[in-house]
This record gives C-alpha cells, structure tokens and sequence, in this order.
C-alpha cells in the first residue's frame, strides 16, 4: 500500500538516447534519474527500448537491405545490455542515491543461450537499488521482429512496492485485451506504458486503460530527430529523405484512473513530465468499476496465465547409477 496514503510525484523521462551508444545513454540516465530525485520524483519512467535507443530503422529500411541490416543489428547487439551487469549496476547505483523507483526501456542480450539475439525489455528497479524485475516484450510489433525475439509469460508480473503496486507493459502490448487483464487482476495501480507510439490513437488507448483499470497511466515516449542519428549510419540520406526534422515528437502523457491526461502530452521537446498521484484515486474509482473484481464474471470468463519460463537450452544431469554388489556370488555353481 501507499505510504500513509500521502501523495507523491511522478515523471515520465522525456529524452533522446545517444543513439546506439549503450555507454553514452547510461550516462544520460544515470543524470536524469538524479535529476529527478533532486524535484522530488519517487517514480521514473523512461521509453521503450531507451538503452541504447528504438531502432526505428526496421520502419525505414527494406527488408531485401540484408547487408545494411545486418551491420545495424551487429551494432545495436554490440550495444545491447546484459541483465545482470555494469551497465546495470549503474542504474541501480543511481536510483538508490535519488530515492527513485526507475523503470526503463532496453535492448536486451539472450545471455542465458547464445548471445546473439535481442529482447525489447522494461527493467523495474525500486528505490534502494534492487531490481523488482524485467519484462521482454510479448510480441515484437511488424518491423520489430527483424530485430527483437519474443519473450514469455515468466516475465509478465506486477510489483508491489512503497508507492502500490507497479507494473508496465511495452508499446503495443498495452493493445492485448488479456496482458492488460492479468496486470489489473495482480492488482496494478501504477501501470508504465514505455512506447515508441505517439499522437492518436495512442493517447486515446492510453486514456482508455486509465479508465478500464482504474489505474494511473505513465505513457512515457521518446523524442528523436533526423539530427539525432550518426552520420556514419548512413540512414538519413538514404532512408529519411521525406522525413521532417522528428522521426517521433515523443508525446508523454500521465493519465489519472479517471481517464483524464494530468500531464502531457510533451510534444517534440525533452524534458521530465511529472504530475502528483493521490492515492485514494487508485482505490475509490473503483467502487463503480473494477473489472479484475466485482465488475468481473469469473462463473462466465476465465483467464489462465502460463507463467512458467521456455528456455532455448536445458542441461539434464543424469543421476549416477549405483551397480549391485557381484563380488561374493559364484556363477554356475551346482551342489
């Protein structure tokens, strides 16, 4: 439950990556997180795919473009975070010295198989440094499978913590009627949105689960411009042609459990958005409408979450067999 039901602030980190620089964008974290802890911010949320930026290069490049491709995806690999690891001790670092509860976007490395493939992750870290947990996103969206693989319902998971319970889905899933549903029956009260989407229909989506779940949304997006791309890409000149000065405005958005945006959206600037969460909202809307509780008709509709993992290699070790003791017999005796 909330701290004495005191209201708090919240943010959501409007800011550009230093694209495909997974060093480079740790620091810029690491400097907003402190930031936020300096204003007063208890939780912090970052876009999808923060570190080492959205590779949004799968929207602009043809499929047919394999070689191009493939140096893209060995750059954005190289640059990729391990869980656990420096990089993220960092952030743990800083979210314990800013008193922040941090949630943040990332490209993930498969280390626990071969190392070569990616998963677009949502890392959830509380205010004294540990990780609560991560998400890899269920189902990587059109363009987004050439360089995401899918992750499982081991990930899925809403976390209880100091400010209620918190939990976040990525981007499009928060399109998946039953990956919504599962958070509102664990209880969610504080559901972090990190997104590539921007604009409408998304802030109406957005606004729409406010008011399904009777949670506060933190639609946390990314600004990016055609000048925030490396010259030594080669993607502006090639692929970007049509393109204004943004790729994406960012569009952050905090919406209360009543559906009404109390922040936002942020539209082509950096920055924090922050906004004040009162938690009696995250409880007295729901008198009228709970739909994980008395509005449900668990004897109609029923929902079953596999939680358990699927990993890409298992190791059996075989027990060893102990063989019967021969040395006293004598075979082919007769009396």
């Amino acid at each position: 439950m909330p701290e004495a039901g005191r209201s708090f602030t919240v943010a959501c980190a409007q800011f550009t990556p230093e694209f495909l620089s997974r060093e480079g964008t740790i620091d810029r974290a690491c400097q907003v997180i402190t930031e936020a802890g300096d204003q007063g911010v208890r939780l912090l949320a970052f876009p999808e795919s923060f570190v080492p930026g959205y590779p949004d290069w799968v929207w602009a490049v043809p499929a047919g473009e394999e070689t191009l491709l493939a140096g893209l995806y060995a750059e954005l690999l190289e640059n990729a975070v391990d869980i656990p690891s420096p990089a993220i001790d960092r952030l743990r670092r800083a979210a314990k010295q800013a008193g922040v509860h941090v949630v943040i976007g990332m490209t993930e490395r498969n280390v626990e198989a071969s190392g070569a493939s990616l998963f677009n992750t949502l890392l959830t870290i509380d205010d004294r440094g540990n990780i609560l947990g991560k998400h890899r996103k269920l189902v990587p969206t059109g363009g987004e499978r050439l360089v995401w693989a899918p992750g499982d319902g081991s990930t899925l998971a809403v976390f209880d913590t100091a400010l209620g319970r918190l939990g976040g889905l990525i981007c499009w899933e928060n399109y998946m009627p039953l990956a919504r549903y599962a958070l509102y029956a664990w209880g969610v009260q504080l559901l972090v949105a990190a997104t590539w989407d921007r604009g409408e229909p998304w802030l109406s989506t957005v606004r729409h689960i406010a008011k399904e779940g009777g949670v506060y949304v933190l639609s946390s997006g990314m600004p990016l411009r055609k000048a925030d791309l490396p010259d030594r890409l080669g993607l502006v000149d090639r692929y970007y042609v049509g393109t204004g000065e943004w790729i994406n405005g960012g569009d952050s958005a905090i919406v209360d459990p009543e559906g009404t945006i109390i922040a936002g959206p942020m539209h082509k600037q950096e920055g924090l958005l922050m906004a004040e969460v009162n938690p009696a909202k995250m409880r007295g809307p729901r008198w009228m409408l709970d739909v994980a509780g008395h509005y449900g008709r668990p004897d109609i509709f029923q929902l079953t979450v596999d939680t358990s993992a699927r990993p890409m290699i298992r190791t059996v070790s075989p027990e060893p067999v102990s063989l019967p003791d021969t040395s006293e017999s004598v075979v082919g005796e007769t009396g």
